[in-house]
């Protein structure tokens, strides 16, 4: 069998004039285009704005956030019009969000081979899911230039078994009508050597099918059992289609207690700047209450959104909201446990000891039928802290400065886990254990981990009312086979932040040549909407209000709680007071500016902000520059008006 590609390539270039050549139909070859762009996100391939579609609507908008030297050379509607059949593009093609709306996108438009230096991750378990075919060899190139189709054999070469057997049953819930039926446990058998905590945890999870080995491997195929599923209104409403479409009213939900959904991005849509300006808002009500006509119909645990004015549906609890993977750390997720979501930034939990992992709208539906969880065994990090930190350096700032590293940058860790110890980790809250493993998606990680202990237990007891017994089993081996391991001293460590467009963009905020004036500050997000975020941004703003001093003239400042516990923290801290002083904006617990979908996003491209978020790629706030930086730091450039850190303001009003 072949894969028959009679349309035109498409060349994601550097250079504006080569995409500029193509949108105008002349014709291009890979060594004119060259050189290709690297490191084109989910956030570039379909931009938060038109996630309102999940249906066929899609096929208009793929590509539409693509930029280069500032410009978007492809408009709605123009890969079909051109008639594009294959994309080509650089280095670590699909970074970002769990968003499966960017494969989708690209086949509804015609869009039928994705050939790039590097893939992430999810983005190719995704296009794998819906049979969209990817390559990482641009040796293809010439022969399809030449109208050569290319071999199933050939593209399906190197991977493991289960996506060649996905990609040639037609995708994922086609392979699984077949293959996934009357699925067990594994047996659970061990050789007896050494293991990570991440590979005990899936052992104790892993499923027995007819085309997986009783015995993964690191990059095997591999299907587990989830403790918990959970999934938000960006994913189910294409999630209820896709279901209806394969199973229509006999549709049954394997397990539907385990199931959570929840509304988190969509709570101040009736002010987001990017779905007002597109006329989007009809559409997200719609989708919003796709996914309450679909909870409602399988009887599945809901948190609606608190800024709703309806009143609480059945079944539903808006006195207990925010941010879906912040809120299953804080209500569900415990030690030992395997946690799935639709969301890149779902290892969040792994703070708590469990392997928690982000997959897409496909996978998630296969799941919700059968059970059954897809994943590709990843090889592990051990990354070593050691410590402790110094004042006011933050969990974000180690970050910063691991996602800036050369080799970080190059790809080292896609697809692999994070597992993170050391005597800096150590020392950590269970608040900022959770940045590291939240932002091990900007990494460009599988998931992070950190093995529970006398900080996890204090944890579940003081935020959740549990009395959680820690098991011996609980830790990584010594003698664990490791890819590789990194140590990173942070004692010497200070304020980092990173320039606009990318997380990995970081530099020590001393190092800044010139001063960098801003328009916005935003604090809040899954990585930094927690109770130890919200105590940075007390400590800062406490400290200015008793010297007087506001928010710079010009610059808003927006603090969004995480989840409705932070914002009932914070009350009862007495912080709100401070944060109203000074002339902070607060917002209900949800996402928001983050994800471009509420206030805190840019309206025009001369705005600069600066934002504790996780993530920075073109468009994704709005169209303006987004610095990211740590939470101390967003509060002290808030009230300076330029980027400083906390020390800086002291020093200066001193």
């Amino acid at each position: 069998m072949h894969l028959e590609l009679p349309g035109r390539v498409l060349y994601l270039a550097r250079n504006p004039a080569a995409m500029a050549d193509q949108m105008a139909g002349r014709p291009m070859t890979l060594a004119q285009a060259r050189p290709l762009r690297d490191e084109v996100s989910t956030d570039e391939l379909t931009p938060v704005a038109i996630l309102a579609h999940y249906d066929d609507a899609l096929g208009r908008y793929p590509y539409t956030g693509f930029t280069v030297e500032g410009q978007r050379p492809i408009a709605a509607g123009a890969v079909r019009a051109g008639g594009f059949s294959v994309t080509v593009a650089g280095a670590r093609y699909g970074k970002g969000s769990s968003r499966e709306h960017s494969p989708a996108a690209e086949k509804l438009a015609g869009i039928r081979l994705v050939v790039a230096q590097s893939l992430e991750r999810i983005y190719r378990q995704n296009a794998d899911n819906i049979g969209l075919f990817t390559s990482t060899d641009l040796g293809l190139i010439p022969r399809i230039e030449r109208g050569e189709a290319i071999a199933i054999d050939e593209l399906v070469a190197g991977r493991d078994a289960l996506a060649a057997a996905i990609l040639r049953a037609g995708g994922l819930l086609r392979f699984g009508q077949r293959h996934l039926q009357g699925i067990r446990p594994a047996a659970g058998a061990h050789d007896g050597g050494p293991r990570t905590l991440f590979e005990k945890i899936v052992a104790r999870h892993l499923l027995a099918t007819p085309l997986t080995p009783a015995h993964p491997a690191a990059g095997d195929g591999a299907f587990v059992r989830a403790d918990r599923r959970f999934i938000h209104e960006y994913y189910t409403g294409m999630c209820a289609h896709m279901l209806q479409a394969s199973f229509g009213s006999a549709l049954q939900l394997a397990d539907p207690a385990s199931i959570v959904v929840f509304e988190d991005h969509t709570s101040y849509v009736d002010q987001s700047p990017a779905h007002l300006r597109m006329g989007l808002v009809p559409n997200i009500r719609a989708m919003v209450q796709a996914q309450r006509d679909f909870a409602q119909a399988h009887g599945l645990t809901l948190h609606r959104t608190l800024t709703d004015d309806e009143a609480a549906a059945p079944g539903a609890d808006t006195n207990v909201a925010g941010i879906s993977h912040a809120m299953v750390a804080e209500h569900y997720a415990l030690p030992g446990e395997l946690v799935v979501g639709t969301d890149s930034h779902t290892p969040h939990s792994g703070a708590l000891g469990c392997v928690a992992f982000g997959v897409g709208t496909t996978d998630m539906a296969n799941a919700f039928v059968t059970g059954a969880v897809r994943m590709t065994v990843p090889q592990s990090l051990r990354v070593e802290l050691r410590g402790p930190l110094a004042a006011g350096i933050t969990a974000k700032d180690v970050l910063l400065h691991l996602l800036a590293q050369p080799d970080i940058r190059a790809g080292a860790g896609v697809g692999k886990v994070f597992e993170f110890c050391g005597s800096a980790v150590d020392a950590m809250s269970i608040d900022e254990r959770a940045t590291l493993t939240n932002m091990v998606a900007e990494l460009g990680g599988f998931t992070g981990i950190v093995a529970p202990d006398a900080q996890t237990v204090r944890f579940l007891k003081e935020r959740r009312g549990i009395d959680f017994a820690l098991q011996d089993w609980m830790a990584s081996d010594p003698g664990a086979a490791y890819a590789g391991h990194i140590v990173l001293d942070c004692r010497r460590l200070s304020p980092m932040v990173a320039r606009p467009g990318d997380p990995g963009n970081g530099l020590p905020l001393a190092a800044l040549d010139a001063p960098v004036r801003l328009d916005i500050a935003y604090g809040g997000s899954c990585t930094a909407g927690k109770r130890e975020d919200f105590d940075h941004y007390h400590a800062v703003l406490s400290w200015a209000a008793a010297r007087g001093l506001r928010v710079a003239e010009g610059v808003q400042l927006y603090l969004q709680f995480g989840t409705t516990a932070v914002r009932d923290y914070c009350t009862a801290q007495g912080y709100l007071a401070a944060f109203e002083q000074v002339g902070a904006q607060i917002l209900q617990p949800s996402c928001g500016a983050c994800a471009n979908c509420g206030p805190g996003s840019s309206t025009d491209a001369g705005q600069v902000t600066v934002s504790a978020i996780n993530r920075n790629f073109p468009g994704r706030s709005g169209p303006g520059s987004v610095w990211l930086a740590s939470p101390p730091t967003v509060a002290a450039s808030a009230i300076a008006g330029r980027l400083l850190s906390f020390a800086e303001l002291q020093a200066a009003h001193g």
